[in-house]
């Protein structure tokens, strides 16, 4: 039996995760797990080192009832991962609203990968999610992502390049829609091809002669579908690197889907701000973010 099928036959309670190898994360309340991403290996894989073989780290919540999920793509421009400020803090502020907190190490240029190994890597944590929810007490209504600069280019490709799953799949996790529930992204790059293209994220994706077809494939405000789903988008006016633009042209392809969402652009921050935590007035994201999905019956109600 493989890694992965073992994960989806055991049945465990919170109390028996301890059992499973799981440490203690950010103080008593979540536990923490890393796992591959593909057990049996990564496809188009180069080689087999620790770069070749994306993983997640999986923050879990304790909790009697399921709670919902967060896949966390940290940014780099397609080149490299920010973990620390927008990945592991971004964990801990999951954590602190009641959901898991799954954090994607995926391939990307710096790894010797471009497309497609970063959209199968984000999509196959979804489904990994999902495959595992009772495992991780999940709720798979309710399994969301965000991402950051690069990776908020990567899930607004995952929010509007989404299937059902593949029903026929021997593996049970290929089974699952790569769909999420809700989608946040931070200083996204969005467009490719365009004049406010981040080109190096563009470069280390699609290589620099990316013809009009493949663009228009990747700039993802061309693509929203009437299933995207819900989506909130943080940007600030001083970013220089990744243009609120960027934000604006996907909020407008959703309003003209209707699909439903906030739009916050904050004066004050450049490019990386990850939660924002000394800019006054751009602090308030998180807080807001956290509103919004309470909206959506995700989280709890912010404290006042």
């Amino acid at each position: 039996m493989s890694k992965q099928a073992a994960f989806l036959v055991v049945s465990a309670t919170l109390s028996a995760l301890t059992f499973l190898g799981f440490s203690p994360a950010f103080g008593e309340e979540s536990e923490q797990k890393i796992v591959p991403l593909w057990s049996d290996g990564a496809p188009n894989a180069i080689g087999s080192e620790p770069k070749d073989s994306p993983n997640i780290t999986i923050h879990i919540v304790k909790s009697e009832q399921p709670t919902g999920a967060l896949v966390i793509c940290p940014g780099g421009g397609y080149g490299g991962l920010a973990m620390d400020h927008e990945g592991r803090q971004i964990c801990e502020w999951a954590n602190r609203m009641g959901l898991t907190a799954i954090l994607c190490d995926y391939r990307h240029r710096g790894k010797g990968y471009g497309h497609p190994a970063p959209l199968h890597d984000a999509q196959r944590a979804i489904r990994m999610a999902r495959a595992n929810a009772k495992l991780w007490n999940i709720d798979p209504t309710k399994i969301g992502i965000i991402g950051f600069s690069a990776g908020g280019h990567l899930v607004s490709t995952v929010i509007t390049q989404f299937d059902a799953g593949d029903k026929d799949a021997s593996d049970p996790v290929s089974k699952e829609s790569s769909r999420p529930d809700f989608a946040i992204l931070c200083y996204p790059v969005i467009s490719m091809g365009s004049s406010f293209t981040h080109r190096g994220s563009e470069v280390n994706l699609l290589g620099k002669n990316a013809n009009q077809e493949t663009l228009e494939k990747f700039a993802s405000e061309r693509n929203v579908r009437t299933d995207t789903p819900p989506t909130f988008l943080m940007h600030t006016s001083e970013d220089k690197a990744v243009p609120p633009q960027n934000s604006l042209v996907f909020y407008q392809a959703m309003v003209a889907k209707n699909i439903p969402g906030e739009l916050h652009i904050y004066q004050k921050g450049t490019h990386g701000i990850g939660l924002g935590k000394s800019i006054p007035g751009t602090s308030d994201w998180p807080l807001a973010c956290q509103r919004w999905l309470h909206q959506l019956g995700m989280v709890k109600q912010p404290s006042p």
